[in-house]
């Protein structure tokens, strides 16, 4: 029969062959969801006595104290296709990035060097940056008055290297965190942005005590198996089950490390989607110690899985991709909210074990 798959079975006919290799593959399938016994949301263990202030402030500390290389997460690389520039501000920089036609990346200062025009607005022509007030043109080598910044995209994000007065030694690239094959994942970013600062981001996914009580629609069954140690690995190791609706849940050991300053990787070690990360990225968009800073939450969510169905998951990435930004997004507000609570009250020196 012309079209039939082809099958390791032969000497039958055609489609009993493949009949029997569909029979094979649905007994090797087995479905990630587990019926987990119901938990009500008051009567749950309760987390505060494990989530110690001082312990968490610790990990903060640690992290925050490792080196960047100066290098910050600027944008998603699908949000800048060809022929489109893209503006931003960063650190209280205004920066300006933009795509041409063979696919690399320029960065740099986001104001025109003429009369000060805002660069995002402006246009790509040929590769080439062209102001709307004047029209000067920049290369992407740099024009008159303006030169490049480093700039990386690793496929995912795009980063952007500010060497600031007094900032640490720049280094040739970020450090990217280890990451699935992308020809065998499906990734999606969420961007968001709130009113506190980088270190209250970081702080809320150092915390992952506050996940099955201030997420009860996606987390539940959460326990802490192993706290932050210098020695061992400075990571937190989480058992949790990812809800889907009733008692449906999917089971998994994650853990939590923090490789800069501003960032966290959640990345699944055991269960459904062993392999896949999750990297938090906190971009100050506010300059250093502004006393109304505001942060960009810039979340990879890179998805892979050793199921045979994978494949069409892959697939059909564009349309899984919002479904994947919803739910980031619908635990960010919840998120944010808390980065800018503990922002507030460490302003004002209320934030306890401070």
């Amino acid at each position: 029969m012309h079209g039939t798959p082809a099958c390791p079975a032969r000497g039958r006919r055609p489609r009993q062959r493949w009949k029997e290799f569909c029979v094979k593959i649905a007994h090797s399938w087995h479905s990630p969801l587990r019926p987990l016994p119901r938990q009500v949301w008051s009567e749950q263990p309760a987390t505060w006595q494990a989530a110690k202030p001082h312990l968490i402030h610790s990990a903060l500390k640690r992290a925050t104290a490792r080196p960047s290389g100066n290098w910050f997460v600027l944008a998603a690389g699908r949000h800048l296709p060809p022929g489109r520039p893209l503006g931003r501000t960063v650190a209280g920089e205004e920066i300006v990035a933009w795509r041409t036609p063979t696919g690399q990346v320029v960065a740099g200062p986001g104001a025109c060097p003429h009369l000060g025009a805002p660069l995002g607005k402006s246009r790509v022509v040929g590769g080439e940056l062209v102001c709307h007030w004047h029209g000067l043109r920049l290369a992407p080598n740099g024009g008159p008055g303006w030169s490049p910044l480093p700039v990386h995209d690793d496929g995912v994000l795009v980063w952007v290297r500010l060497d600031q007065e007094d900032a640490e030694p720049g280094t040739p690239l970020p450090a990217v965190p280890q990451r699935p094959p992308r020809a065998q994942a499906v990734e999606a970013v969420t961007v968001l942005e709130g009113a506190c600062e980088a270190e209250d981001i970081i702080a809320n996914r150092l915390d992952p005590w506050h996940g099955s009580w201030f997420h009860p629609y996606a987390f539940t069954h959460l326990t802490v198996l192993e706290e932050p140690d210098p020695a061992s690995g400075d990571r937190f190791l989480v058992r949790v089950a990812y809800r889907l609706g009733g008692r449906a849940a999917v089971p998994v050991v994650a853990e939590f490390t923090a490789p800069g300053p501003r960032t966290v990787v959640m990345r699944i070690l055991q269960g459904e989607g062993a392999g896949s990360s999750v990297e938090t990225h906190a971009t100050p968009i506010t300059a250093p110690n502004d006393q109304r800073p505001r942060t960009a939450v810039i979340e990879a969510v890179i998805a892979t899985s050793a199921r045979t169905g994978f494949g069409a998951a892959r697939a059909a990435a564009p349309l899984l991709r919002p479904f994947m930004r919803r739910a980031a997004t619908r635990l960010w507000r919840d998120d944010m909210a808390y980065a800018e609570r503990r922002w507030q009250l460490r302003s004002n020196g209320r934030l306890p074990g401070m």
